[in-house]
C-alpha cells in the first residue's frame, strides 16, 4: 500500500460524512444544481467532489469500477483504505464506476437495474472539464419549471431516461463541484 493511500480521508468522519450524505441527496433530489463537495483530497486522478463522494457512498459492498484514466495503483489503495470497496474490471458488475464520459463509452455495459429491483443500477461519476448552469434544459422530479446544466452527452441521457424506471443515475463532478443526474430527468437540447 502507498503512503499516499492513508492521507486525504476525512478530517472528522462522522461530521464530513453527514455533510456530504446531505449534499449528495440534495443534488439527486434537485437535478441540475450545482453543489461544492471537498471534504476529500484523494489522488490525483480523482477530484475532491467524486473523492468526497466516494468516501461517503462507498463501501466493502459496493463494487467500483474505474475507467481508463482514473485507474492506478494510488486510487486503488486509496479506496481500499478508506472504504473498503473492492474494484473491478468488469463494468457490468460495478455499483458505482469513475471516469470521463469518454473512459466510460459505452454506456451500455453498465447495469441498468431489473423489472423487479431497479435500484439495482449503476451510479456514473462523470469527471467534467467543467461544469455549468447552462446548455441542456433539465425536466421532471425534483425541478420546479426547468433547470440548465452542461452535460457531457444529451443523447445518450435522453435515451437513459427512455429507460425509466431502470435505467443509471449520474453525478458530475468537476474539481469541488458536483451536480447530479438521476435517471427520471429530461434531458433535451437547449
Amino acid at each position: 500500500m502507498t503512503p499516499l493511500a492513508l492521507t486525504g480521508g476525512f478530517a472528522t468522519p462522522p461530521q464530513d460524512s453527514a455533510r456530504a450524505f446531505r449534499a449528495l441527496l440534495t443534488a439527486l433530489s434537485r437535478p441540475g444544481t450545482i453543489l461544492t463537495l471537498e471534504s476529500a483530497a484523494p489522488p490525483a486522478s480523482l477530484s475532491p467532489a467524486a473523492g468526497t463522494l466516494a468516501l461517503t457512498l462507498l463501501d466493502p459492498t459496493t463494487p467500483v469500477y474505474l475507467a481508463p484514466g482514473h485507474d492506478g495503483q494510488d486510487l486503488r489503495d486509496w479506496l481500499a483504505f478508506h472504504t473498503g470497496a473492492p474494484v473491478t474490471d468488469d463494468p457490468a458488475a460495478a455499483d458505482f464506476a469513475f471516469g470521463t464520459w469518454a473512459a466510460l463509452q459505452p454506456l451500455d455495459r453498465f447495469a441498468i437495474g431489473t423489472a423487479e429491483y431497479p435500484d439495482r443500477a449503476a451510479t456514473l461519476v462523470v469527471e467534467m472539464t467543467d461544469l455549468a448552469a447552462r446548455g441542456a434544459r433539465l425536466t421532471g422530479p425534483g425541478i420546479e419549471g426547468t433547470a440548465f446544466l452542461s452535460l457531457p452527452g444529451t443523447a445518450a441521457l435522453r435515451e437513459n431516461n427512455l429507460l425509466f424506471p431502470l435505467g443509471f443515475d449520474t453525478y458530475l463532478t468537476c474539481g469541488s463541484q458536483l451536480a447530479a443526474l438521476p435517471r427520471s430527468t429530461r434531458v433535451e437540447e437547449a
